[in-house]
């Protein structure tokens, strides 16, 4: 059986994605000093739990872009002929799935809580021998859980961008918007500090609300990557306008008097399948070689392109590139 050739990242990108893997080891290691001094502080506070919950399911995005790495770049063989390059897309659907229904086990365990008026009390500790309430260690502790999260994310978006990674996308999106969570958590601390219960449930229901929303947002993504929606913008804003640079480039050629153009994503790389409509058949084996190598050097994620000609080609559906819901057109 024909494999497709092994993929090497351009050596730009390359350097990009060796520095997003020490940034993601560098999450790594921050997640868990967070999620421990979190715990410590946890109390019964039901917006710490969530927070919590949040830090914990934040070290999966960074785990699967590390194991979505080194599976990623494994050679084709015979059983699979494409690569591993999908290997990307699982680990962005395993990430979003424990998103979504983790954010809903919040939310169903927050609302029970505030429909049963349970109050959550936060005691007081000794740490030094005087008697000290716990709230004041649980906001610090918040704090470090946000702060440093925001400045990884904005460092890891443009490298996403650039390596046209939706699980380092994700992941990135996550950081930079845990200062919602923390700040969420630190009202609900508050208000239990003040006598308003309710604040408390109330803050951890917001949180699983942003947790919930994450999840669907990138399980819908995933799913129609997986499912070979025509490709999309980083952040699934717009369609990728690949597919339209590729029939411009074909269609300009003197000898083709039609084109189409398929284009699939498979992680961070394009297959392209194209048909042609030549005005001759003269030399058409090696005028299809000769363009197929002009198309891989059009972008550097285009992995494999098959080039077949043909008698006509199907009138194409067209769709407006800078509309979000053009996504589904074809």
């Amino acid at each position: 059986m024909r494999t497709t050739r092994a993929f090497e990242l351009p050596p730009d990108k390359a350097k990009a994605n060796q520095r997003a893997i020490r940034l993601e080891w560098i999450t790594i290691g921050y997640l868990v000093s967070a999620i421990f001094f979190i715990y410590i502080t946890l109390g019964a506070s039901q917006a710490m739990k969530a927070a919590w919950i949040e830090d914990i399911l934040s070290l999966v995005p960074p785990i699967s872009f590390l194991v979505a790495s080194r599976v990623r770049h494994r050679p084709p063989s015979e059983r699979y002929p494409f690569g591993l390059h999908r290997a990307v897309s699982v680990g962005y659907l395993c990430a979003s799935l424990a998103l979504a229904a983790m954010g809903l086990f919040i939310l169903y365990d927050s609302v029970s809580k505030l429909a049963a008026f349970e109050h959550a009390p936060i005691g007081l500790v000794q740490p030094w021998g005087e008697p000290i309430w716990l709230g004041w260690f649980m906001i610090p502790a918040l704090v470090y859980s946000a702060v440093p999260a925001v400045v990884l994310g904005r460092v890891k978006l443009p490298l996403a961008r650039e390596l046209h990674d939706k699980v380092l996308y994700a992941d990135a999106k996550m950081n930079k918007a845990d200062w919602l969570t923390a700040v969420a958590a630190m009202v609900g601390v508050i208000g239990i500090g003040l006598g308003l219960w309710w604040l408390d449930s109330l803050a951890a229901i917001l949180i699983s609300l942003d947790i919930t929303h994450d999840g669907i947002k990138n399980l819908r993504t995933a799913t129609a990557d997986l499912m070979d929606e025509r490709p999309t913008l980083i952040d699934s804003s717009a369609l990728d306008p690949l597919p339209q640079r590729l029939r411009t480039e074909l269609r300009s050629l003197d000898w083709v008097r039609d084109a189409a153009v398929r284009v699939r994503e498979e992680g961070h790389v394009f297959f392209a399948d194209i048909q042609v409509v030549p005005t001759s058949t003269e030399d058409l084996t090696s005028r299809l070689a000769t363009v197929a190598r002009r198309l891989m050097d059009l972008d550097w994620r285009l992995h494999d392109v098959v080039i077949m000609p043909a008698e006509k080609v199907e009138e194409e559906r067209r769709a407006d590139p800078a509309r979000p819901d053009a996504r589904t057109s074809s």
